[in-house]
């Protein structure tokens, strides 16, 4: 089949590295299946040099956390490194479009005080991020309150904007049901925790009290960046009050509460990215097509549509496309951690012997990460035939994760989840000795 490519420019705005995250159980540890040495595997590590082995980063594109542009020297690390993610953007838009539709399809009910302002707020993951800074641009995008900085949609939190005179934003107008209203971003801020993690679930409940002590009834709607923040602050105020409340990333908390007011959310189509990550490090170790199981059929009958994913490949990047999970679809989307099945069919031992690879999770009670991405990589791996070691980060140093990289002549290739995704550095250097 043939594969679908996006174009430079649009890889360059999107700036990936992705993420959903909040908190969540701790499920991410480094207690991953003891394996054992790969010694006696095909190829194995002890024939490659460290720098020569299959490298995949995930959910966390190399780049410059300021400017987004991304790194190239780590992407093209070597000829057997890809990274994998999904479509930043176009989930971002997807999102703010499923905010405005909501309002106009609900603009009879959704005005709580009747004073012709839609307010919201906003929970913003890390300012520092790429996906968090795609996400609030595309719902001030939807919404109308967007202002340009440097020729981009100003993604700052804008603290309290009650009255509209924020300058990092601007007030909206929706129309729907033959009369205008203002939309108004009352506040928004970095829900970043005392010790620096940041999309922290914990303070963004924290917010909701503020904000709703603050603003009462002039809160018309709710959005978060992702659902560990979006839950939180459903969960402490908003669903006893019926305020919609807008998340991302389809935790299976979040896609349940849609039958309970959660407003929606957006798949990123974890299903599809966990299984890019650990086919692309299969095809690699194999020495066979990249596209293997992926664009073009395996001899096992593995094959992804050209609309669930693109490819870049002057970026080397794996994009999984997203879908919108609102009250009409919620019920086909209520296990996150099921494997997709066009993907889920057993590789062949002999053809594809057991490799043993390193994978960390950047924050091991990230609730996407732990609760959703993990799992399905843990029912990929047997699939695959890889056995991994998962090593669980603590969101806040680079450091707690490539410690325990001691010794990477052990494993046969190696898969990223960084907590910064400007340090790609840390972890070459590792590969490189």
């Amino acid at each position: 089949m043939k594969k679908k490519f996006i174009s430079m420019a649009m890889a360059a705005v999107l700036g990936l590295s992705l993420v959903g995250c909040g908190s969540g159980p701790d499920n991410a540890s480094s207690g991953g299946k003891d394996n054992g040495s790969s010694s006696n595997s095909k190829g194995s590590s002890s024939e490659v040099a460290n720098k020569d082995k299959p490298l995949v980063w995930f959910n966390r594109q190399p780049s410059n956390s300021s400017t987004g542009e991304l790194d190239m020297d780590a992407l093209s690390y070597n000829d057997k490194t890809y990274y994998v993610g999904f479509d930043a953007n176009q989930g971002a838009e997807l999102q703010g479009t499923m905010v405005s539709d909501y309002i106009k399809n609900n603009i009879d009910k959704i005005d709580r005080n009747g004073d012709g302002v839609i307010g919201y707020v906003l929970a913003i993951g890390d300012i520092g991020h790429n996906d968090s800074i795609a996400r609030t641009r595309g719902v001030r995008k939807a919404l109308g309150t967007s202002v340009e900085k440097d020729g981009d949609i100003n993604s700052e939190p804008v603290g309290t904007n009650t009255d509209g005179s924020a300058s990092s934003v601007k007030d909206g107008e929706i129309e729907a049901g033959g009369k205008k209203y203002v939309v108004r971003e009352l506040a928004s801020q970095e829900m970043k925790n005392s010790a620096g993690a940041t999309w922290d679930a914990a303070t963004a409940g924290n917010a909701i009290g503020t904000w709703s002590s603050s603003f009462g009834d002039s809160i018309d709607i709710v959005v978060s960046n992702n659902d560990g923040m979006g839950m939180s602050m459903f969960n402490a105020w908003s669903k006893d009050n019926k305020v919609p409340t807008f998340g991302y990333d389809a935790n299976n908390d979040a896609v349940a509460a849609i039958a309970d007011g959660y407003g929606g959310t957006i798949s990123q189509h974890a299903d599809v990215q966990a299984y890019l990550t650990l086919r692309v490090l299969r095809n690699a170790l194999d020495g066979v097509e990249i596209d293997s199981g992926i664009g073009k059929e395996d001899e096992a009958g593995n094959v992804l549509s050209e609309d669930v994913y693109v490819y870049d490949s002057e970026h080397r990047s794996y994009y999984a496309l997203n879908v919108a999970v609102t009250a009409e679809n919620y019920k086909d989307f209520t296990d996150s951690t099921k494997v997709f099945d066009p993907v889920s069919k057993q590789l062949d031992s002999g053809s594809h012997p057991s490799k043993k690879v390193w994978l960390n999770i950047y924050n091991a009670s990230d609730n996407f990460l732990s609760a959703t991405y993990q799992p399905l990589l843990q029912n990929y791996d047997d699939l695959l035939n890889l056995e991994i070691d998962y090593i669980g980060g603590d969101g806040q140093t680079e450091s707690n994760i490539t410690n325990r990289l001691g010794n990477p002549g052990q494993y046969d290739a190696f898969a990223v989840n960084m907590v910064k995704t400007d340090n790609a550095a840390s972890y070459t250097a590792l590969l490189n000795q």
